[in-house]
């Protein structure tokens, strides 16, 4: 992928200096080292960083139809791009170059608003019509993509990474509490909202349209299920494993197109395995494998992943992390991730992508998004749990989600009561668990936290409108709030985009393929999750590719150590100053005594309480939010420099972490 920025002026055609957009590209200079581009006229700013992966020699953009009316500036892949392009010559137009970024100006002459439809791929767009005066700027269907946008001063400004819009000059970091108190609900920033005030993000399957001084948000897609008891169903259910096996061969298939060499991530489970075998199948050749081991800092799965790799002939690459080398990666997570992370394997994953880069490549596929389409998370078990207590008790979703969350730490929240309708009326699984982990925020938020929230719910920001939903079965309510809020907002952010990005690698997920997803949706729960045995129809399609211990390999969560990280003796020094009572008292979001109390708990306490368990996550945002305001809103909360300071020297970070490509002796690398 790359990196686009630009201003368009609302309120007349006043010039936008090209200083001020190059410096909006540079400060994203690590998602195209390949070249920089601008296109400027009255009223109008178009800016590009270029990761060249498909026609290498051309394709500089920002680009333009013939006439040169249509201007765009794109990040991402069109994976369609042969087809488009056969179909866009039958239709007359000449492209210039072999870029599937110049697809989009003939898409939008052929099909205007429409050519979201034809487009299919992850991308953000920025589209420039000069004859209507129309900017047109998008985001691809699951939200694989960043695009962020803020309003100053009468310009509409926006970027791949908000650092573009920071570097703008108009735009001030300024945090949003409520961003805050997002990360203590969902785990991260999962809709519009960010962690800075005015700056928003464009959501996935959305469109802003920017005419006559008009701003408009407009959905182009959503995520559909069938109702309750329509959904496929085979009394034989080969086809559906033959059928999925196409679909993910295909899928593979389009992401494996460019021109440069591709590699996949792989772990221990089965996801990222599919895809290795796939790909490799594909090629006629074993694809390289990168993966993740980690030392006494969370569980391992450097055996698995060697076997698995062993098994399908690849060249295998390890990382090694332990506690200490995550607790130093987390400055430049922080930085490349733009917000607080309270994933501590995001740090793992972005020293992974280093790697990558640090081998000569570029692309790299991953299984990211099999979870949501399969229903491979454990929580999607308790749900079954949960619902069988439903039906034998009489008790509904609402009563029982309220009563473990008040029976986790005890009391009923005074501060916040649940939101008693649910998510649309409905009770997805991750409701329970987005309310149990949000009581951290009760024992750590300050009073001034709690003032500046107001009557604010973190919930009311949620855009789960679907007016279908309450007919979908239950376990399918629960997938649609995964694909919406966790895998846009974690999995594609800090655990995705951003940090393969802030390595000049781009990563592609056949398991978000819009054919992959739509058929996931179509096909009966029981073929998602049976009994026990979640991915059931994934399974059936890896035992044709792996061997039957990998395709049968039980689900295992990669993740590492979370509030050990941060407090256990090698920690860094800069994470005492960050929760010193005057630090904390500086940013105003967490109360100095009640994080004193919960850091004295976890290191007092031996026994892993549901208290202790929420507040290893707890306390990890906390010291990710406190890194996070230093960074980025200030500084002078501990000793590190912020993120756009001469000091902060991005993925030059003083330490090392260790590479092992099989075979060979683990090597220290400068970093």
């Amino acid at each position: 992928m790359c990196g686009i920025a630009g201003a368009l002026d609302l309120r007349a055609q006043r010039p936008f200096p090209e200083a001020r957009l190059r410096a909006m590209t540079d400060a994203i200079a690590h998602r195209g080292p390949d070249d920089e581009h601008v296109h400027l006229e009255p009223g109008l700013a178009l800016g590009a960083r270029r990761l060249s992966i498909v026609d290498l020699s051309g394709g500089r953009q920002p680009l333009c139809n013939e006439d040169r009316t249509v201007w765009v500036a794109f990040n991402g892949e069109l994976f369609e791009y042969p087809a488009l392009y056969r179909e866009i010559l039958d239709r007359g137009h000449r492209p210039a170059t072999r870029c599937d970024t110049e697809l989009w100006v003939h898409l939008y002459e052929d099909f205007g608003e429409g050519m979201f439809a034809k487009a299919k791929g992850q991308f953000a767009v920025s589209l420039w019509d000069r004859k209507t005066r129309t900017l047109i700027l998008g985001r691809d269907r699951p939200g694989i993509a960043p695009l962020y946008y803020a309003e100053r001063d009468g310009w509409l400004l926006w970027g791949s990474e908000v650092k573009a819009l920071l570097r703008s000059g108009l735009v001030d970091a300024v945090p949003d509490p409520k961003g805050v108190d997002h990360l203590f609900t969902f785990f991260c920033a999962g809709t519009t909202r960010t962690f800075f005030d005015g700056v928003k993000s464009i959501p996935p399957g959305h469109y802003l349209l920017a005419r006559d001084g008009r701003v408009e948000l407009k959905k182009y897609w959503d995520l559909d299920f069938p109702d309750a008891g329509d959904e496929i169903r085979r009394d034989d259910p080969t086809p559906l494993v033959d059928e999925l096996e196409g679909l993910l061969r295909q899928s593979v298939e389009r992401r494996l197109r460019g021109d440069v060499p591709v590699v996949s991530y792989i772990s221990g489970g089965l996801d990222s395995t599919v895809v290795l075998g796939l790909s490799s199948r594909h090629r006629g050749e074993a694809v390289p494998s990168f993966t993740i081991g980690l030392d006494r800092a969370g569980p391992d799965e450097r055996t698995q992943s060697t076997e698995a790799a062993h098994a399908l002939g690849s060249q295998l690459t390890t990382v090694i992390m332990d506690r200490a080398m995550i607790a130093e990666a987390y400055p430049e997570l922080v930085v490349a991730a733009e917000g607080p992370v309270f994933d501590t394997s995001c740090a793992c994953l972005m020293r992974l992508a280093s790697a990558v880069h640090r081998e000569g490549y570029k692309v790299a596929l991953t299984g990211e998004g099999a979870d949501e389409a399969f229903a491979g998370y454990a929580w999607f078990k308790f749900q079954q749990m949960r619902d069988r207590n439903f039906r034998r008790f009489g008790r509904g979703p609402m009563n029982f989600g309220r009563e473990l969350m008040f029976r986790v730490l005890g009391g009923k929240d005074a501060r916040r009561p649940p939101a008693v309708e649910g998510m649309n009326g409905t009770r997805p699984i991750q409701q329970d668990m987005f309310e149990a982990i949000s009581q951290a925020s009760r024992l750590v938020f300050s009073r001034e936290m709690w003032d500046r929230l107001g009557d604010h719910h973190p919930f009311d920001d949620l855009d789960l409108t679907n007016p279908d939903m309450k007919r979908w079965a239950p376990l399918n309510q629960s997938l649609y709030v995964g694909y919406k809020v966790m895998l846009a907002g974690l999995l594609m952010i800090p655990k995705g985009d951003r940090i393969t990005m802030h390595s000049s690698v781009e990563g592609r997920y056949p398991f978000l393929d819009e054919d992959v997803i739509e058929f996931a949706s179509r096909v009966a729960p029981e073929y998602k999750l049976r009994g026990r045995t979640e991915k059931w129809l994934l399974r059936k399609v890896a035992e044709r590719t792996l061997p039957p211990k990998i395709a049968n390999r039980p689900k295992t969560m990669f993740r590492a150590s979370f509030a050990p990280t941060f407090l256990g003796p090698h920690r860094p020094a800069w994470v005492d100053q960050l929760l010193s009572p005057e630090s904390l008292r500086a940013t105003g979001y967490f109360d100095p005594v009640a994080v004193a109390r919960e850091r004295s708990l976890q290191v007092r306490l031996p026994r892993i309480t549901p208290r202790r368990l929420i507040m290893q996550i707890g306390l990890t945002s906390v010291v990710s939010t406190q890194l996070w305001h230093h960074l980025y809103c200030g500084g002078g909360l501990c000793e590190l420099p912020t993120w756009d300071s001469p000091g902060f020297a991005g993925n030059r970070t003083p330490g090392h972490y260790k590479i092992r490509t099989q075979g060979d002796a683990p090597l220290p690398i400068a970093v």
